[in-house]
Order: structure tokens, then sequence, then C-alpha cells
């Protein structure tokens, strides 16, 4: 048996409507900036994460080349 949560915020998060607006708002444009401001870093980061991909393999499936009998 799974245990529902509560739907009542806890009291040290409870906000007004227009307090939460706000403070989503700020957050949003705090992450916009630093993300502008350091963009290029973040960039590096993710290449240098991803996995190298094989020259002869296709980037991405092929869903159209045989068409299924209808």
């Amino acid at each position: 048996m799974t245990r529902k949560r509560s739907a009542k915020p806890l009291p040290e998060y409870a906000v007004s409507d227009e307090a939460a607006a706000y403070i989503a708002d700020a957050l949003m444009e705090l992450a916009l900036k630093f993300e502008a401001s350091h963009f290029a870093q973040i960039r590096r980061h993710h290449k240098s994460i991803a996995p190298e991909r094989d020259a002869d393999a296709p980037w991405q499936l092929d869903l159209f080349r045989k068409h299924p009998p209808f």
C-alpha cells in the first residue's frame, strides 16, 4: 500500500499565491542570467560528458525506410 502525500504545504513553506509567483519569477530570472553568463562553461561540460558517436552509425533511427504491409 502506498502512502498518499498531504495536499497541504508544510507551514514553513506556506506563502501566498502572489508571493509564490514572485519567487518563481525571481528564481527563473536568476537561472536565466546564470546560464547566459556561464553558457560556454555549461556547454563544454555537457560536451565532455556526452558519449562519443560512431561516424558510421546514423544519429537518428530511420523510421520510414521500410513501410509495413497493409
